[in-house]
């Protein structure tokens, strides 16, 4: 029997050549632009360039909008896999946040009414975007490492939960827009530099944890919080994630490169699955740590101190 497959869901935002380095097999969703002719999207800026993109989604956020592959998409691609007799581990957008993995679950089902043979496994990452495709990565250094298929799904139940975030969002007004903050709440804020800092909470969403002024700020503190939070940071493939600030996204990972040391760290996009509800202006690391406590208590009361500290 041939290695176990990868198959994420589009929000993992890993890009070709992220695909065929590591081996997973990405499948599309939709993204319906104001024109309302439906795209199919990929982890690639293929039907217009980045920076049209966010150009456009701050000035009219309302008029994009998103759905997931649909359970025919699921099977299809299913069934490619247990046609050929190959276990295939399907890894998806949090459970949380989307229909999206009880579409994956429910073509699970239908597979198996054809083939009760297929090994198909739906796990539900709890988490999106370049942190979801880090868990993807890691799924497929697992199997690199000679780690059964039954054993790499063991690993990734046990550990969904250490993979952290530490950004920050600076388009206040976009999250306004979105129904987040009063819109008071974010011109003031950003008169102000403000700068809050987020992690994933338990079901992935991006919570934040403090606030920080300025950028400097911001990148020194979750600097420090990385170091409290992460497991032999040398070891680790390290994603930066950036919605249109390349430039941030660059400087936070020259940091983290020259403090860390990791195995490696990646630069990536938020595509358009993502991006039409976390809009221009995020900039945040993805990495894996300690277990995320319930409610984000701990992380609040160590990001608190780091940030008096300054």
């Amino acid at each position: 029997m041939e290695k176990f497959a990868i198959l994420a869901d589009v929000t993992c935002d890993l890009v070709e050549e992220f695909q065929q380095q590591f081996d997973i097999h990405v499948l599309h969703g939709y993204v319906i632009p104001p024109n309302k002719q439906e795209v199919r999207a990929m982890p690639a800026w293929d039907w217009c360039t980045r920076e049209e993109f966010y150009r456009d989604l701050k000035r009219t956020p309302e008029a994009y909008t998103t759905a997931p592959p649909n359970v025919n998409d699921f099977y299809t691609a299913m069934e490619e896999y247990a046609q050929r007799q190959q276990p295939l581990l399907v890894m998806t957008l949090s459970g949380g946040m989307s229909g999206t993995h009880a579409f994956a679950q429910q073509a699970r089902t239908m597979v198996l009414e054809r083939y009760p043979d297929a090994k198909i496994y739906c796990f539900d990452s709890r988490r999106f975007g370049p942190g979801f495709g880090l868990m993807a990565v890691h799924a497929a250094l697992c199997r690199e490492r000679g780690m059964s298929f039954d054993e790499t799904v063991a690993w990734l139940e046990d550990n969904k939960s250490c993979f952290h975030q530490a950004g920050w969002h600076e388009d206040l007004a976009f999250v306004a827009k979105k129904g987040r903050i009063t819109h008071a709440k974010a011109f003031f804020g950003t008169l102000a530099g403000v700068r809050p800092l987020g992690e994933f909470d338990a079901n992935g969403m991006t919570t934040v944890i403090t606030k920080v002024k300025g950028t400097r700020t911001a990148l020194r503190v979750l600097q420090s919080y990385i170091e409290a939070t992460a497991t032999r940071p040398e070891e680790q493939v390290f994603f930066v994630g950036h919605s249109n600030r390349p430039k941030q996204a660059a400087e936070y990972k020259a940091l983290i490169e020259e403090r860390f040391h990791p195995k490696a760290c990646y630069i990536s996009d938020v595509h358009a699955s993502c991006g039409v509800n976390a809009g221009p202006g995020l900039v945040a690391a993805y990495y894996m740590g300690k277990p995320i406590s319930k409610d984000l208590e701990e992380e609040r009361k160590l990001i608190e101190r780091l940030a008096e500290e300054g």
